[in-house]
């Protein structure tokens, strides 16, 4: 009974019930499969975050872009007005080029990761699940 009082000290200097296979097979087969899972639902829990982290530096582009789209709205309705001479037009024909180049800009350069989420024409896909899949 010495092996029993041993197996009894080593479960409670441990804090578990099954240290080896040969305490239950079966129950450390179970431990295994859930301690898996926990660390892919733990992995899900980051793949989320970043997702969250790519959707919210694309929301900032498309934010930022959205409002030079309105602006140059704006400023083919003022073109439009018959009042401004060639000069004026001239001159908001350059801020439209000028809005235009910055659009590209933000497109070309807006990243996560390494990820292009604007200029991308792939789907980005994110595993949020325990398992692949």
């Amino acid at each position: 009974n010495a092996s029993n009082g041993q197996k009894n000290l080593e479960k409670l200097s441990s804090g578990y019930r099954i240290n080896r296979s040969a305490d239950d097979a079966a129950g450390l087969a179970i431990s295994e499969q859930m301690r898996s899972k926990i660390n892919g639902l733990d992995q899900a829990t980051a793949n989320a975050s970043d997702a969250i982290g790519l959707i919210q530096t694309a929301e900032g582009a498309l934010t930022e872009t959205h409002s030079m789209l309105q602006r140059m709205v704006t400023l083919a309705t003022q073109s439009a007005n018959g009042t401004y001479n060639s000069t004026a037009r001239a001159a908001i024909g350059e801020e439209v080029t000028a809005l235009k180049a910055e659009i590209d800009r933000i497109s070309s350069t807006t990243d996560y990761n390494g990820v292009k989420p604007i200029a991308s024409t792939s789907n980005i896909t994110v595993q949020i699940g325990p398992t692949s899949g």
